[in-house]
């Protein structure tokens, strides 16, 4: 079949193309590449450097038609959705439904909707957070990212659109780009390779830092695989179920990397919520996913890609 991945020149996005690549679907990556590289971007892969929210969007459309989107392309910073809401906005909402106009128009079979667990659920009074937890966002980011959802539901009402929205938590692995929240693993292992300096970031009564789902970009991967042919018209929750400080992941990259430095002590940044962990039940028993990889085995293989990286 013929695949559109928006964000495939990113981290999680091109990880995603290769495995579509791999089983044999054509594939049409659109990214501009503010976030992303093209010498991610799988060299069977049909490229366009462009905006989500160009109008030129129509066009590819027009010409590639493809069967599926999978739309990974976002602003991804917490902290710049707080500094600047208008423009995650206009990025991560109305990007999205400049998509979405064209999915209607050019008669797309599914839309994927990548969302947020990390982000969405808030401070959540349940822990671990099912889907059935009524979110509430904290940041113009979690709340774009929710809004975007509930335009799935207008669209399907409206148009018969399918779709399904998965809520990654908190992904890591190789291409991940070490800036802002979300790349702390790949922060912590390029500081370390380059001899810098590291943050702990925590709230003051908390000094471990805070708590996440930390899941292997590879097991993301499969739930894109699966979701193909499953899933419709619902979310799921994609992470593992394990909860994780900041201090922690720290202490396990570097006992990985045989590094012995303490890290600077700073206090939380704006937007951040205090613990973040995904009940992934609903996935495990509708879809027939759940991670293969431990935080150790995915950090070892993370290490590696960085390492080997700069060997190139």
């Amino acid at each position: 079949m013929k695949i559109l991945v928006t964000g495939g020149a990113g981290f999680i996005g091109s990880n995603v193309v290769d495995e579509y690549v791999n089983l044999g679907h054509e594939v049409i990556v659109v990214d501009d590449l503010s976030t992303g590289f093209k010498h991610n971007v799988n060299p069977k892969a049909k490229f366009y450097e462009m905006d989500i929210r160009s109008n030129q969007i129509e066009k590819v459309f027009e010409k590639e038609k493809p069967d599926f989107v999978n739309h990974h392309a976002a602003q991804i910073s917490v902290p710049v959705s707080v500094q600047n809401p208008q423009f995650d906005a206009e990025v991560n909402v109305v990007g999205f439904l400049n998509l979405m106009q064209s999915c209607v128009k050019f008669k797309v079979k599914k839309v994927i909707l990548i969302s947020s667990g990390g982000a969405i659920y808030g401070e959540a009074k349940e822990y671990p957070t099912t889907e059935n937890y009524e979110p509430i966002p904290l940041s113009p980011y979690a709340i774009n990212k929710y809004v975007c959802e509930k335009y799935l539901h207008f669209y399907f009402h409206q148009y018969g659109l399918n779709y399904t929205v998965l809520r990654y938590a908190n992904v890591f692995g190789p291409r991940q780009i070490p800036h802002g929240e979300a790349g702390v693993v790949s922060i912590f292992i390029t500081n370390f390779k380059e001899n810098k300096e590291t943050y702990l970031y925590a709230f003051e009564d908390e000094p471990d830092g805070m708590v996440r789902d930390y899941v292997y970009v590879k097991d993301v991967v499969q739930a894109n695989v699966i979701v193909l042919k499953k899933g419709d018209l619902d979310a799921f929750n994609i992470g593992t179920n394990l909860e994780t400080t900041t201090g922690k992941l720290y202490r396990e990259i570097s006992k990985q990397m045989n590094v012995n430095v303490e890290p600077i002590r700073a206090g939380a940044r704006p937007g951040d919520i205090r613990k973040s962990c995904l009940n992934i039940e609903k996935a495990k028993n509708e879809l027939g996913w759940e991670p293969k990889y431990s935080l150790q085995k995915g950090i070892k293989e993370t290490i590696n890609f960085f390492i080997n990286k700069n060997k190139e």
